[in-house]
């Protein structure tokens, strides 16, 4: 018999709830396609690691005026299911990336890890 692998399930943690629902609606859409096409266990341009050495990807859409961005990580302590935790989002005019959004998905990242840590 094959060992399943890993349910993925991408969660939004409060920050980025508030971004994502602040949306316009075919944004939203763009999103939600790419947060199921991941659970899915799909790769594609749409989730991406930034070059950080500190495990921050970022889900990203774009429409004609912006570009959107969603970060987020992996934390897998489950025996059913791997998570992917978005910690917030931004809409930027170009498409690199503030460092500074970077630190924040760190930061955001860290304190959940602590968190969970503290609750064992």
């Amino acid at each position: 018999m094959k060992h399943l692998k890993k349910k993925i399930e991408v969660e939004l943690l409060e920050e980025a709830e508030i971004y994502f629902l602040a949306l316009n609606e075919k944004i939203q859409a763009k999103f939600l396609r790419a947060f199921d096409k991941t659970e899915s266990g799909l790769k594609g341009p749409w989730f991406e690691k930034l070059n950080s050495k500190d495990g921050i990807f970022e889900f990203r859409e774009r429409d004609q005026e912006k570009f959107y961005r969603i970060f987020a990580f992996w934390y897998g302590d489950s025996e059913s299911k791997t998570l992917i935790l978005c910690t917030h989002g931004l809409d930027k005019k170009s498409n690199n990336t503030p460092k500074s959004e970077i630190e924040k998905a760190i930061r955001i990242k860290e304190l959940y890890l602590k968190h969970k840590k503290s609750k064992k």
